[in-house]
């Protein structure tokens, strides 16, 4: 300060240099020398405001090096036009209260909004403006303008363009309120129509004096807190205190409501669940920010901590850049208390040194992180999907997994599986559920031999000595009357390249009439054999064949794979199946180039005489087919919830989903 009088920056524009006659009207005893300075916005007039780049110091940049120059003590500025944040060495003195926030139509002939014609050219700097606009007149032609608010004027009155758009304070301060056609309903800035005083971090002396305009010594104070998983026992102390002391609480889900019902806040529940949003997330900013300009102490409630997955920092951004101070208190995530509840570590000496937290709800496709051990948040719908993408990415197909619902609650569970089993899993889930994958799993699926497991299909092989799987057969399998393969062993069989086997009752049918037409198998010795999986290659191996390839995820979708790499375009296959069997890997093949033959040799039917047992025991259900899934509805009625149903193959998975969704 100079002379006892303070420098003030401002931009050059005539509303500008009232906004600094407005702020030292309510300070008449102080004096101060006033520099106008040209910003780079107002060089710049080219530069469109709409543009999505645009610098957040477009208009203050010049100003603010005069600042930190020492060259002036303060500077004024329309509080919307500030960056966020402030550059470093600057700060915010005053927040002066706002007249009218609202935005307003100037037109040729004083003509409303509705009373333009279709096409009208309306002019206006924002692209929010020009959102709101189009909201309510989509048949509108949107014009970009640039130039102090006269200028613009000037481009109605010229005929330039038909209408504009203006903030109604801009127009009050100029002595333009007699243009005014009408208040316009849009949601505006919420800055709009304050002025702020900016000045260097730390000069105490010059910032206090304009303590008495800043209206920010009425706001509350907002606390993100995170309550933790759920079971209110986790509520860290710092956390009680904050609800003790709050006006009004902003919950999520995952937070028991009846413990909420000891603090005397006002409680609004703004959760949002897959597919169930009760607020969007820029209403939800909008509510706490309201609430605390207010003067209302609030404390935005989250499950398990603010800053993991829960838009912590999005709500820190909203409320610092408004000019409300933020505090944060942690809570115990739930992919930390995950492995308290469960006793399965997160790091372990030589199996785990490293650990990821990671979303499966994304907009953006399911990440894979690299390291030992993967914890997937809010992941429900992406198992399959996190399970396959492991898989390509070299993840070995038996890395245990555990899946884990309502962590710290009551009614958690706990679901043990495989990276080769989850990859066609489908759960008909009540979320939240955790997913956490690694060799640490290891630790405790010892657990998985408690877990029931019911078993539809009719091979119960795979699973000896398992004694907690329940095997009831859901289909029968007998032989398809049909001739056809005898013709073919007879004429044709040599013409194929390959004989694609998807199921060893495929193999054992297919053989069995070798045998009754005596035909010799050393006579196959030119036709390659692919095999879906080890049990289909189990049942070959009983006739003394080998094959040339086997699927390594046990799955028509390997055979796929292999045939896609080695195309032998025009080469013919010949398919043995069920009369349901696997059409998606006929019209694959075939869409590969390749001559197919499908050839049912077996009929799959509904076993009428299956044992029905009590569903609700279990928690995993497996099917080997489409028709497993057909034959269960048929029995049981709809699939059930909080049980992980197991496909065998991407085509039985889709039949799963078919039932869910």
């Amino acid at each position: 300060m100079m002379s006892g009088q303070l420098k003030v920056v401002a931009r050059n524009s005539p509303l500008s240099l009232l906004q600094v006659k407005e702020v030292f009207s309510h300070l008449p005893s102080l004096q101060y020398d006033l520099m106008p300075l040209a910003s780079f916005g107002d060089k710049n007039k080219h530069i469109s405001l709409m543009d999505v780049a645009l610098a957040e110091d477009f208009f203050t940049r010049e100003l603010d090096a005069v600042l930190l120059k020492g060259e002036a003590d303060v500077a004024v500025h329309s509080a919307k036009d500030l960056p966020y944040p402030l550059p470093s060495g600057l700060e915010l003195f005053c927040l002066t209260e706002a007249d009218d926030q609202s935005d307003s139509l100037v037109s040729k002939g004083n003509l409303t909004l509705q009373q333009l014609s279709s096409g009208a050219r309306v002019g206006t700097s924002s692209l929010n403006r020009k959102n709101e606009l189009l909201k309510l007149r989509p048949d509108l032609t949107i014009v970009s303008v640039r130039g102090t608010i006269e200028e613009r004027i000037e481009q109605v009155d010229n005929g330039s363009i038909d209408a504009l758009i203006v903030a109604t304070c801009a127009l009050q301060r100029l002595g333009l309120y007699h243009r005014i056609v009408e208040k316009l309903p849009f949601k505006t800035h919420a800055l709009q129509g304050h002025l702020a005083v900016v000045g260097r971090t730390g000069e105490t002396e010059t910032a206090s004096l304009f303590t008495r305009l800043d209206i920010r010594s009425r706001y509350g104070k907002v606390t993100l807190a995170g309550f933790g998983p759920g079971n209110p026992d986790l509520l860290t102390i710092a956390g009680d205190k904050a609800l003790q002391d709050a006006d009004v609480i902003f919950h999520d889900d995952l937070i028991a409501i009846d413990f909420l019902k000891k603090y005397n806040a006002e409680k609004v529940y703004v959760g949002k669940r897959k597919d169930r949003h009760s607020h969007r997330q820029d209403e939800i900013n909008e509510l706490v920010y309201q609430a605390a300009i207010n003067g209302k102490n609030v404390v935005r409630l989250k499950g398990g901590d603010p800053m993991i997955f829960a838009h912590g920092r999005e709500e820190i951004d909203y409320l610092q850049s408004h000019f409300v101070k933020v505090s944060v208190i942690p809570g115990v995530s739930s992919g930390i208390a995950l492995a308290a509840y469960t006793h399965i570590p997160l790091t372990h000496r030589n199996v785990s040194s490293s650990v990821a937290f990671a979303t499966g709800h994304s907009e953006k496709d399911v990440q894979i992180p690299n390291a030992d051990t993967l914890v997937y948040y809010m992941a429900g719908s992406k198992t399959s999907e996190i399970a396959k993408k492991l898989i390509l990415s070299g993840r070995d197909v038996d890395t245990p997994v555990a899946l884990v619902y309502n962590v710290s609650l009551p009614d958690q569970k706990t679901f043990f599986s495989t990276l080769n089993e989850l990859q066609y899993s489908v759960f008909k889930y009540p979320t939240p559920i955790l997913i956490i994958i690694g060799e640490v799993v290891a630790f405790e699926n010892v657990g998985a031999k408690n877990q029931k497991v019911l078993l539809t299909g009719t091979n119960r092989d795979a699973y000896k000595g398992q004694d907690h799987i329940t095997h009831t057969p859901l289909i029968t399998v007998r032989k398809a009357e049909n001739n056809t393969l005898h013709q073919l062993l007879r004429e044709k069989i040599n013409r194929y390249d390959w004989i694609v086997f998807t199921s060893r009752y495929g193999v054992s049918f297919f053989f069995e009439d070798l045998d009754e037409i005596g035909f010799d198998i050393r006579r196959l010795g030119a036709v390659r054999i692919a095999s879906v999986g080890k049990t289909t290659t189990a049942e070959l191996k009983k006739y003394r064949v080998y094959p040339d390839i086997e699927s390594l995820t046990e799955s028509a979708e390997g055979l796929i794979a292999y045939f896609g790499e080695n195309k032998n375009n025009n080469g013919k296959i010949l398919l043995p199946r069920s009369d349901k069997g696997l059409k998606l890997l006929s019209d694959e093949l075939t869409a590969l180039g390749y001559h197919v033959t499908d050839l049912p040799l077996y009929e799959n039917r509904m076993n009428a005489e299956a044992q029905k047992v009590n569903v609700s025991e279990f928690h995993k259900i497996i099917f080997s087919s489409p028709s497993g899934v057909d034959a269960f509805e048929q029995i049981y009625g709809e699939l059930p919830e909080g049980i992980q149903l197991v496909a065998k193959g991407r085509t039985t998975e889709n039949r799963l989903l078919q039932s869910i969704n």
